[in-house]
Protein backbone atom coordinates (compact mmCIF):
# COMPACT_ATOMS: atom_id res chain seq x y z
CA UNK A 1 0.00 0.00 0.00
CA UNK A 2 1.56 3.29 -1.08
CA UNK A 3 1.94 6.22 1.29
CA UNK A 4 1.60 9.94 0.49
CA UNK A 5 4.75 11.54 -0.93
CA UNK A 6 5.23 14.02 1.95
CA UNK A 7 4.78 11.29 4.55
CA UNK A 8 7.41 9.06 2.89
CA UNK A 9 9.82 12.02 2.90
CA UNK A 10 9.07 12.75 6.56
CA UNK A 11 9.64 9.10 7.51
CA UNK A 12 13.01 9.18 5.76
CA UNK A 13 13.86 12.33 7.67
CA UNK A 14 13.01 10.61 10.95
CA UNK A 15 15.32 7.70 10.09
CA UNK A 16 18.13 10.21 9.40
CA UNK A 17 17.43 12.08 12.66
CA UNK A 18 17.63 8.94 14.78
CA UNK A 19 20.70 7.58 12.99
CA UNK A 20 22.48 10.85 13.70
CA UNK A 21 21.57 10.59 17.40
CA UNK A 22 22.49 6.94 17.99
CA UNK A 23 26.29 6.74 17.94
CA UNK A 24 26.17 3.51 20.00
CA UNK A 25 23.90 0.48 19.88
CA UNK A 26 21.03 0.38 22.37
CA UNK A 27 19.87 3.45 24.28
CA UNK A 28 21.20 6.95 23.52
CA UNK A 29 20.23 9.88 25.74
CA UNK A 30 19.64 13.10 23.83
CA UNK A 31 19.86 15.77 26.50
CA UNK A 32 16.19 16.75 26.27
CA UNK A 33 14.53 15.54 29.51
CA UNK A 34 12.88 12.17 28.99
CA UNK A 35 13.93 11.73 25.34
CA UNK A 36 15.84 8.55 24.40
CA UNK A 37 16.81 7.16 20.98
CA UNK A 38 17.43 3.47 20.24
CA UNK A 39 19.37 1.56 17.59
CA UNK A 40 19.66 -2.22 17.26
CA UNK A 41 21.27 -4.12 14.37
CA UNK A 42 19.64 -7.49 15.19
CA UNK A 43 16.45 -8.77 16.87
CA UNK A 44 16.52 -8.80 20.68
CA UNK A 45 14.76 -11.50 22.72
CA UNK A 46 11.94 -10.59 25.16
CA UNK A 47 13.10 -8.91 28.36
CA UNK A 48 11.42 -7.16 31.27
CA UNK A 49 11.34 -3.37 31.10
CA UNK A 50 9.78 -0.57 33.13
CA UNK A 51 8.58 2.95 32.39
CA UNK A 52 8.07 5.40 35.22
CA UNK A 53 6.34 8.14 33.21
CA UNK A 54 3.65 8.35 30.57
CA UNK A 55 5.62 7.56 27.38
CA UNK A 56 5.17 8.01 23.64
CA UNK A 57 7.09 5.42 21.57
CA UNK A 58 7.67 5.95 17.83
CA UNK A 59 9.51 3.56 15.48
CA UNK A 60 11.25 4.97 12.42
CA UNK A 61 12.53 1.64 11.09
CA UNK A 62 11.98 -2.01 12.07
CA UNK A 63 9.33 -3.47 14.37
CA UNK A 64 8.97 -3.94 18.12
CA UNK A 65 6.58 -5.94 20.28
CA UNK A 66 5.52 -5.49 23.91
CA UNK A 67 3.34 -7.54 26.25
CA UNK A 68 1.40 -5.51 28.82
CA UNK A 69 -0.77 -7.28 31.37
CA UNK A 70 -1.10 -10.32 29.10
CA UNK A 71 -1.96 -8.30 25.98
CA UNK A 72 0.44 -8.16 23.05
CA UNK A 73 1.05 -5.00 21.06
CA UNK A 74 3.37 -4.51 18.09
CA UNK A 75 4.30 -1.23 16.44
CA UNK A 76 6.33 -0.07 13.47
CA UNK A 77 6.75 3.02 11.27
CA UNK A 78 3.00 2.99 10.58
CA UNK A 79 1.89 2.87 14.24
CA UNK A 80 3.00 4.33 17.56
CA UNK A 81 2.64 3.11 21.14
CA UNK A 82 1.65 4.94 24.33
CA UNK A 83 2.48 3.40 27.73
CA UNK A 84 1.16 4.46 31.13
CA UNK A 85 3.47 5.35 34.01
CA UNK A 86 4.83 2.91 36.63
CA UNK A 87 4.40 0.01 34.24
CA UNK A 88 6.29 -3.29 33.98
CA UNK A 89 6.12 -5.03 30.61
CA UNK A 90 8.00 -7.39 28.31
CA UNK A 91 9.58 -5.96 25.16
CA UNK A 92 11.41 -7.42 22.17
CA UNK A 93 12.91 -6.14 18.93
CA UNK A 94 11.22 -8.11 16.13
CA UNK A 95 12.86 -6.73 12.98
CA UNK A 96 16.41 -5.39 12.71
CA UNK A 97 19.47 -6.01 10.50
CA UNK A 98 22.89 -4.34 10.18
CA UNK A 99 21.83 -2.93 6.81
CA UNK A 100 18.46 -1.76 8.13
CA UNK A 101 18.71 -1.35 11.92
CA UNK A 102 15.82 -0.92 14.28
CA UNK A 103 15.46 2.80 15.07
CA UNK A 104 13.05 4.35 17.54
CA UNK A 105 12.52 7.10 20.07
CA UNK A 106 10.77 7.14 23.43
CA UNK A 107 9.56 10.45 24.84
CA UNK A 108 8.34 10.76 28.40
CA UNK A 109 5.41 13.16 28.63
CA UNK A 110 4.50 15.20 31.68
CA UNK A 111 0.88 14.22 32.46
CA UNK A 112 0.11 17.80 33.50
CA UNK A 113 0.86 18.86 29.90
CA UNK A 114 -1.79 16.40 28.66
CA UNK A 115 -4.29 17.89 31.09
CA UNK A 116 -3.44 21.46 30.02
CA UNK A 117 -3.85 20.68 26.34
CA UNK A 118 -7.10 18.87 27.10
CA UNK A 119 -8.36 21.90 29.03
CA UNK A 120 -7.61 24.11 26.03
CA UNK A 121 -9.42 21.72 23.71
CA UNK A 122 -12.47 21.71 25.98
CA UNK A 123 -12.12 25.44 26.83
CA UNK A 124 -12.36 24.56 30.51
CA UNK A 125 -9.99 23.06 33.06
CA UNK A 126 -10.54 19.42 34.03
CA UNK A 127 -9.69 18.83 37.69
CA UNK A 128 -11.28 15.49 38.40
CA UNK A 129 -9.13 12.41 38.81
CA UNK A 130 -11.85 10.12 37.50
CA UNK A 131 -11.49 8.35 34.19
CA UNK A 132 -13.16 10.21 31.31
CA UNK A 133 -16.28 8.73 29.73
CA UNK A 134 -15.49 5.89 27.37
CA UNK A 135 -12.11 5.09 28.91
CA UNK A 136 -11.50 1.40 29.23
CA UNK A 137 -8.67 1.06 31.75
CA UNK A 138 -5.94 0.39 29.17
CA UNK A 139 -2.32 0.62 30.27
CA UNK A 140 -1.11 0.82 26.67
CA UNK A 141 -2.50 1.48 23.21
CA UNK A 142 -1.31 1.50 19.61
CA UNK A 143 -2.72 3.77 16.94
CA UNK A 144 -1.85 4.82 13.38
CA UNK A 145 0.98 7.32 12.98
CA UNK A 146 -0.42 10.01 10.70
CA UNK A 147 1.41 12.78 8.86
CA UNK A 148 0.25 15.42 11.39
CA UNK A 149 1.92 13.69 14.34
CA UNK A 150 4.96 12.82 12.22
CA UNK A 151 5.32 16.45 11.20
CA UNK A 152 5.03 17.69 14.79
CA UNK A 153 7.60 15.11 15.89
CA UNK A 154 10.09 16.20 13.23
CA UNK A 155 9.64 19.88 14.15
CA UNK A 156 10.20 19.04 17.81
CA UNK A 157 13.35 17.01 17.11
CA UNK A 158 14.85 19.68 14.87
CA UNK A 159 14.09 22.36 17.47
CA UNK A 160 16.06 20.49 20.15
CA UNK A 161 19.33 21.01 18.23
CA UNK A 162 20.07 24.65 19.14
CA UNK A 163 19.76 26.61 22.36
CA UNK A 164 17.27 29.27 21.28
CA UNK A 165 15.06 26.77 19.43
CA UNK A 166 15.17 24.40 22.42
CA UNK A 167 13.97 27.14 24.75
CA UNK A 168 11.34 28.72 22.51
CA UNK A 169 10.17 26.28 19.83
CA UNK A 170 10.67 22.79 21.26
CA UNK A 171 8.05 23.24 24.04
CA UNK A 172 5.57 24.50 21.45
CA UNK A 173 6.11 21.49 19.18
CA UNK A 174 5.96 19.11 22.14
CA UNK A 175 2.58 20.59 23.00
CA UNK A 176 1.53 20.06 19.37
CA UNK A 177 2.57 16.39 19.58
CA UNK A 178 0.30 15.90 22.60
CA UNK A 179 -2.49 17.72 20.77
CA UNK A 180 -2.11 15.45 17.71
CA UNK A 181 -2.27 12.31 19.85
CA UNK A 182 -5.39 13.62 21.59
CA UNK A 183 -6.97 14.33 18.21
CA UNK A 184 -6.10 10.90 16.78
CA UNK A 185 -9.03 9.00 18.28
CA UNK A 186 -7.18 8.58 21.57
CA UNK A 187 -8.60 11.46 23.65
CA UNK A 188 -10.20 9.36 26.39
CA UNK A 189 -7.33 6.90 26.60
CA UNK A 190 -4.51 9.45 26.82
CA UNK A 191 -6.38 11.59 29.33
CA UNK A 192 -7.01 8.49 31.45
CA UNK A 193 -3.32 7.56 31.46
CA UNK A 194 -2.39 11.14 32.31
CA UNK A 195 -4.89 11.18 35.18
CA UNK A 196 -3.38 8.07 36.70
CA UNK A 197 0.15 9.47 36.27
CA UNK A 198 -0.53 12.99 37.54
CA UNK A 199 1.78 13.79 40.44
CA UNK A 200 -1.07 15.66 42.12
CA UNK A 201 -3.22 12.55 42.11
CA UNK A 202 -3.31 10.78 45.52
CA UNK A 203 -3.55 7.47 43.69
CA UNK A 204 -0.11 8.09 42.20
CA UNK A 205 1.31 8.61 45.69
CA UNK A 206 -0.22 5.34 46.85
CA UNK A 207 1.08 3.42 43.81
CA UNK A 208 4.61 4.69 44.49
CA UNK A 209 4.25 3.68 48.15
CA UNK A 210 3.06 0.19 47.19
CA UNK A 211 5.99 -0.38 44.84
CA UNK A 212 8.49 0.84 47.42
CA UNK A 213 7.03 -1.30 50.22
CA UNK A 214 5.90 -4.41 48.38
CA UNK A 215 7.30 -6.77 51.05
CA UNK A 216 5.29 -5.11 53.84
CA UNK A 217 1.65 -5.67 54.89
CA UNK A 218 -0.53 -3.25 52.89
CA UNK A 219 -4.15 -2.76 53.88
CA UNK A 220 -6.77 -0.56 52.25
CA UNK A 221 -7.20 1.32 55.54
CA UNK A 222 -3.48 2.08 55.78
CA UNK A 223 -3.29 3.22 52.16
CA UNK A 224 -6.37 5.43 52.56
CA UNK A 225 -4.96 6.98 55.72
CA UNK A 226 -1.75 7.80 53.88
CA UNK A 227 -3.63 10.17 51.55
CA UNK A 228 -6.10 11.38 54.20
CA UNK A 229 -9.19 9.69 52.74
CA UNK A 230 -11.74 7.34 54.22
CA UNK A 231 -11.35 3.70 53.07
CA UNK A 232 -14.57 3.88 51.05
CA UNK A 233 -13.70 7.19 49.35
CA UNK A 234 -10.18 6.00 48.65
CA UNK A 235 -11.39 2.69 47.18
CA UNK A 236 -13.88 4.51 44.93
CA UNK A 237 -11.20 6.96 43.70
CA UNK A 238 -8.65 4.21 43.18
CA UNK A 239 -11.06 2.16 41.06
CA UNK A 240 -12.04 5.24 39.02
CA UNK A 241 -8.40 5.96 38.15
CA UNK A 242 -6.95 2.47 37.71
CA UNK A 243 -9.98 0.34 36.86
CA UNK A 244 -9.07 -2.03 39.73
CA UNK A 245 -9.78 -2.21 43.45
CA UNK A 246 -6.82 -1.46 45.76
CA UNK A 247 -6.74 -5.14 46.78
CA UNK A 248 -6.64 -6.33 43.16
CA UNK A 249 -3.96 -3.82 42.26
CA UNK A 250 -1.67 -4.68 45.19
CA UNK A 251 -2.05 -8.40 44.49
CA UNK A 252 -1.16 -7.86 40.83
CA UNK A 253 1.93 -5.83 41.74
CA UNK A 254 3.04 -8.52 44.20
CA UNK A 255 2.60 -11.35 41.69
CA UNK A 256 4.27 -9.52 38.82
CA UNK A 257 7.25 -8.75 41.04
CA UNK A 258 7.32 -12.38 42.17
CA UNK A 259 7.45 -13.51 38.55
CA UNK A 260 10.49 -11.29 37.94
CA UNK A 261 12.29 -12.62 41.03
CA UNK A 262 11.57 -16.22 40.04
CA UNK A 263 12.93 -15.60 36.54
CA UNK A 264 16.14 -14.23 38.09
CA UNK A 265 16.51 -17.58 39.89
CA UNK A 266 18.38 -16.27 42.94
CA UNK A 267 15.68 -16.88 45.58
CA UNK A 268 13.66 -19.92 46.61
CA UNK A 269 9.87 -19.92 46.26
CA UNK A 270 9.50 -19.29 50.00
CA UNK A 271 11.97 -16.40 49.88
CA UNK A 272 10.17 -14.88 46.89
CA UNK A 273 6.81 -15.14 48.65
CA UNK A 274 8.21 -13.21 51.62
CA UNK A 275 9.94 -10.66 49.40
CA UNK A 276 6.62 -9.70 47.82
CA UNK A 277 4.64 -9.56 51.06
CA UNK A 278 3.07 -13.00 51.49
CA UNK A 279 3.21 -14.41 55.01
CA UNK A 280 2.07 -17.83 53.76
CA UNK A 281 4.00 -19.61 51.01
CA UNK A 282 1.05 -21.88 50.24
CA UNK A 283 -1.25 -18.87 49.79
CA UNK A 284 1.34 -17.31 47.48
CA UNK A 285 1.61 -20.52 45.42
CA UNK A 286 -2.18 -20.71 45.01
CA UNK A 287 -2.51 -17.08 43.94
CA UNK A 288 0.45 -17.34 41.56
CA UNK A 289 -1.09 -20.43 39.94
CA UNK A 290 -4.46 -18.68 39.61
CA UNK A 291 -2.80 -15.65 37.98
CA UNK A 292 -0.30 -17.34 35.65
CA UNK A 293 -1.67 -20.87 35.20
CA UNK A 294 1.31 -22.67 36.74
CA UNK A 295 3.10 -23.00 40.07
CA UNK A 296 6.06 -20.75 40.91
CA UNK A 297 8.42 -23.73 40.72
CA UNK A 298 7.19 -24.63 37.23
CA UNK A 299 7.48 -21.03 36.08
CA UNK A 300 11.02 -20.82 37.44
CA UNK A 301 12.02 -23.97 35.54
CA UNK A 302 10.47 -22.70 32.30
CA UNK A 303 12.14 -19.31 32.71
CA UNK A 304 15.55 -20.94 33.07
CA UNK A 305 14.92 -23.14 30.03
CA UNK A 306 13.83 -20.13 27.98
CA UNK A 307 16.85 -18.08 29.07
CA UNK A 308 19.18 -20.92 28.12
CA UNK A 309 17.56 -21.20 24.68
CA UNK A 310 17.76 -17.45 24.10
CA UNK A 311 21.42 -17.41 25.13
CA UNK A 312 22.26 -20.12 22.60
CA UNK A 313 20.23 -18.51 19.82
CA UNK A 314 21.84 -15.12 20.37
CA UNK A 315 25.42 -16.41 20.70
CA UNK A 316 26.22 -14.76 17.37
CA UNK A 317 25.41 -11.54 19.18
CA UNK A 318 22.70 -8.96 19.00
CA UNK A 319 24.12 -5.63 20.10
CA UNK A 320 23.07 -5.61 23.73
CA UNK A 321 21.83 -2.57 25.58
CA UNK A 322 18.70 -1.45 27.43
CA UNK A 323 15.65 -0.40 25.45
Amino acid sequence: MSRPRDQVHTSDDLVAQILARTPVAGANQDGWPGLTFYRFAAPVAPRWEEVRSLSLCIVAQGRKGVVVDGRRFSYDPFNYLVLSSSLHFQAEILEATPAKPFLSLVLQIDPTLVRRVTADILERRTTTFARPPGAGGEQAFVTALDCDLMGATMRFLRATHTGADRRVLAPIYLREMVYRVLQAEQYARLLELAASADVGNPVSEVIAHVRANISEPLTVSDLAERVALSPSAFSHLFRDVTGKSPYQFVKEIRLNRARELLAEGELSVTQVSRAVGYSSASHFINEFRDRFGMTPRTYCALARTGESSRTRSSASGAEDAGF
